[in-house]
């Protein structure tokens, strides 16, 4: 969720080398329920055009785009590129397929209308599922990272649980809501930060504790935590609280890179630090609440080869369309703070429809 929003009413060291060359309002919580609760088959994308990727250094035309560069000589051979696909699902969410295998990070796909982007953001909102869509976009995941639980991250999640049998890695409270949401609790594995899991295949994910943006006030939207699953499953927006966030490094496949996945706009930088991801889905904020955030976290991460911006996108808006920006977020500016402080990486802005290479390049 974003952090300005009125809301009244691993070691994979090696394949840094093998990627080189290939060049919101209020301070109150706004779930009241759920505090309340606490005491007591995969389609391929459309044709779409080319995504916004360049250079560090390149210019940023007035709507950010830029034609992607051809491979560069030394780029890093197909099959290393090749070993694992990427696919944004808008807001942070993103689909890594690796060996027929699928991984899903804050799959929010179903989209439907809060008023949040039209001025009229009703907390009320009764949440949903679009099984359709949901099917069409995750295909059949084995497994689900949660950053938070908050409803644009998390809304999708309990259909796909029950529906699929993934495993869901997620907080204490993403595990009580889905519980609440008729989820196998021997399905979901709680984490906490600091966990390094092998899933088998050269899979593994890293568990990084992580934090939240924040608002102008300097506070965090709608937070809150469970402890014990809510006595009635959650039925608005305003059920899912926060609920702490994490963010994961996820090494995709023996041959794949590794991705920093973030679901927020901020971080802990002790616990990033070190981590040397080969590429890093960094959530673009819509304040400066948050001190020198782009050159603190882009060090922490020792300048990671290629910067994805996520978060950033009306997710109201369908994933057929071509992504239409958060008037609230300035994705050009955080564009150039990126090429300020990494100057010899890369930088690819996303689009929905376009499937990417393990060093994001359109693949086919």
């Amino acid at each position: 969720m974003r952090d300005n929003e009125n809301t009244q009413g691993s070691p994979s060291l090696g394949r840094r080398t093998v990627l080189r060359g290939a060049a919101l309002g209020t301070a109150a919580p706004l779930l009241p329920a759920a505090a309340a609760a606490a005491a007591g088959s995969a389609a391929t994308p459309s044709a779409a055009p080319t995504p916004e990727s360049r250079p560090a250094s390149a210019p940023t035309s007035g709507s950010g785009s830029a034609p992607e560069p051809e491979p560069e000589p030394g780029s890093a051979p197909a099959s290393a590129s090749h070993a694992a696909s990427f696919r944004w699902l808008g807001t942070s969410g993103w689909r890594i397929d690796v060996d027929g295998r699928t991984v899903l990070f804050d799959p929010y796909v179903t989209r439907f209308r809060t008023g949040l982007f039209d001025g009229a953001f009703d907390a009320g909102t009764e949440l949903r599922t679009d099984p359709g869509l949901v099917r069409e976009h995750v295909g059949h995941p084995e497994l689900v990272l949660v950053s938070h639980a908050h409803w644009d991250h998390l809304a999708d999640v309990p259909h796909i649980a029950r529906t699929t049998g993934a495993r869901v890695v997620g907080t204490e409270t993403t595990y009580h809501l889905l519980v609440a949401f008729g989820v196998d609790p021997g399905q979901i594995s709680v984490v906490k930060g600091g966990e390094v899991l092998d899933f088998g295949g050269g899979v593994t994910v890293e568990v990084v504790a992580s934090l939240h943006s924040r608002n102008k006030k300097y506070s965090y939207f709608a937070p809150g935590t469970l402890h014990a699953p809510p006595a009635t499953p959650p039925r608005t927006i305003s059920d899912l609280p926060e609920g702490d966030t994490l963010a994961f490094l996820v090494t995709a496949g023996s041959g794949g890179p590794s991705a920093f996945l973030m679901g927020a706009s901020d971080f802990c930088e002790r616990a990033a630090r070190g981590l040397r991801p080969d590429l890093a889905m960094v959530a673009v904020p819509a304040g400066t609440a948050t001190h020198d955030y782009v050159p603190r976290l882009l060090r922490a991460l020792d300048r990671p080869d290629v910067v994805v911006p996520v978060h950033w996108d009306n997710f109201e808006e369908p994933l057929t369309a071509p992504p239409r920006r958060d008037p609230s977020m300035d994705l050009d500016a955080f564009v150039a703070r990126v090429r300020r402080s990494s100057p010899s990486g890369r930088i690819v802005v996303p689009d929905y429809r376009t499937v990417y290479g393990g060093d994001m390049r359109p693949l086919g």
